[in-house]
């Protein structure tokens, strides 16, 4: 029996790379760091929308944070360094690297990256798409 996926339709072409992105991303989350993602309301009318991802990262410095763009990826890295100096009676805070990837839809852009309090803040700008309509024209073989 053969599985069927929104993506096997005969109406949806050249959708399969999206399809083993998806499945990739179900497999890969843990759930660790939790975060919201938030649309940010527009200051000036006719403004592209804006989207704002936060992560809880408490424990984290900047340096031990890393965000980055690759293809329409957004990748979120935190990894803190164990240090042997520390004696700790008990340990409840662990120190635990983590990877969180978003998938960008065509033409979001990152307009920037904050940490404070403990929050990673990434804002993103989805810019209006053009409307395209172009006319294919018809051959005609004698």
């Amino acid at each position: 029996m053969s599985r069927m996926t929104p993506f096997t339709s005969p109406l949806l072409l050249g959708f399969d790379s999206m399809e083993k992105t998806l499945e990739r991303l179900a497999k890969a989350n843990d759930g660790y760091p939790p975060y919201n993602i938030e649309r940010m309301r527009a200051e000036v009318s006719g403004e592209p929308e804006r989207l704002r991802i936060t992560l809880a990262v408490a424990g984290f410095s900047e340096e031990e944070l890393d965000v980055s763009l690759e293809e329409n990826q957004l990748i979120i890295r935190g990894r803190q360094v164990e240090t042997e100096e520390r004696d700790f009676l008990y340990r409840g805070i662990a120190a635990r690297q983590f990877q969180r990837v978003f998938v960008l839809a065509d033409g979001m852009q990152v307009s920037g990256a904050r940490l404070r309090n403990g929050l990673l803040s990434v804002d993103l700008i989805r810019p209006e798409p053009e409307r395209m309509v172009r006319k294919i024209n018809i051959s005609v073989s004698d």
